[in-house]
């Protein structure tokens, strides 16, 4: 076994505290990375609160994740020690089923293994990236390019691919007009990518206080939704909304901005259930969709789109230290806007 030096909750009301776990030894397709950044996701604290379910504690949170590859089992083709890489929210999945072979291992029928909170197939339960090692599979580590640092790099592997995917497949592009609900750290990512895919972006914000930022992000538009004019004034407008925001508001509303055929769709995740009115679908002809992150392959390609197009998120790197004011920051919407954790630091704290 490979000890690790981690930061876990042991309750839903945390607060971290130092631990060690466990990481398998290799097997021959695994390989053992020493992770030097790790960003915190709202997901985090949604698992580790017990909002989404029940959470065997103690619990080390984290996915995504960046480092260097420090060793590699016997039959490992695809990296090689002092690779820089990153693994994301899954760390495996059954290979077999009908998404898996279509490279969409985040819809896998058998369900996929999250990086943490899961059991895996070895009948472990699975520790996240607030750690200083773990042992991933090859098929489910991607290539972090040699233009990105690795701190910028860790929040791409949940907040780039969670909203490069839906772009993707609802094609925002050229002649398309997008719409970000939120500009958090989902948000600030959307605008960024929405941007340099070609389509005309507008910012959906409660208030015009991050107006500024959302222009400098590549943003052509900025409103803020507590204003019902503005409601009355964009109805019908877009061709795709995404929603990031992982708390209840009113949907109906969100869905009367949809051209005809035009989707919403939504990435952020909050516990609470969001009612539709029908009659705000079907006049329109307009959908309401979910999206989960990329499957693997898709993850390695938004991450060389960011490269290509010197695309980053926005951090403030913090120590293992300041976790628990990073997640309280986080819930009152005071980071701007991705906090990444040095994970170095936990060997000197």
């Amino acid at each position: 076994m490979i000890i690790a030096n981690a930061r876990a909750v042991f309750n839903p009301e945390g607060p971290f505290k130092q631990t060690t776990i466990e990481r398998r030894d290799l097997q021959p397709h695994d390989v053992l990375i020493e992770i030097k950044y790790a960003g915190i996701c709202h997901s985090d604290i949604h698992t580790a609160r017990g909002e989404w379910g029940p959470v065997n504690y103690p619990l080390v949170p984290g996915h995504e994740i960046a480092g260097i590859v420090t060793q590699v089992g016997s039959e490992v083709t695809k990296y090689a020690v002092g690779d820089r890489v990153g693994v994301g929210c899954m760390v495996d999945s059954c290979g077999e089923c009908s998404s898996c072979r279509k490279g969409e291992e985040q819809y896998c029928l058998h369900g996929h293994t999250g990086t943490y909170a899961a059991i895996d197939r070895y009948g472990q339960y699975t520790q996240g990236g607030y750690s200083t090692h773990i042992v991933v599979t090859e098929d489910f580590v991607v290539r972090i390019p040699d233009g990105i640092a690795l701190d910028a790099a860790a929040p791409l592997l949940c907040a780039g691919i969670t909203t490069y995917s839906p772009l993707r497949h609802w094609g925002a592009a050229p002649g398309k007009k997008v719409a970000v609900v939120g500009l958090g750290g989902l948000g600030h990512m959307a605008v960024k990518l929405a941007h340099a895919m070609g389509a005309e972006v507008t910012v959906l914000s409660q208030t015009l206080k991050k107006k500024e930022d959302g222009l400098r992000l590549g943003a052509d538009h900025y409103f803020a939704t507590s204003d019902p004019e503005t409601f009355e004034k964009l109805a019908g407008s877009f061709d795709l909304i995404v929603n990031t925001v992982s708390a209840k508001i009113d949907m109906n509303a969100y869905l009367s901005l949809l051209a005809v055929d035009g989707t919403l769709v939504n990435v952020g995740a909050p516990p609470e259930a969001l009612p539709v009115q029908i009659f705000s679908l079907i006049p329109h002809r307009r959908s309401f969709a979910g999206s989960a992150i990329g499957g693997i392959r898709e993850t390695q390609e938004m991450l060389d789109f960011c490269a290509e197009h010197h695309i980053t998120p926005e951090i403030e790197v913090i120590s293992a230290s300041q976790i628990d004011e990073a997640w309280e920051r986080v819930l009152a919407s005071d980071v701007r806007y991705r906090f990444v954790i040095d994970i170095s630091t936990m060997e000197n704290e």
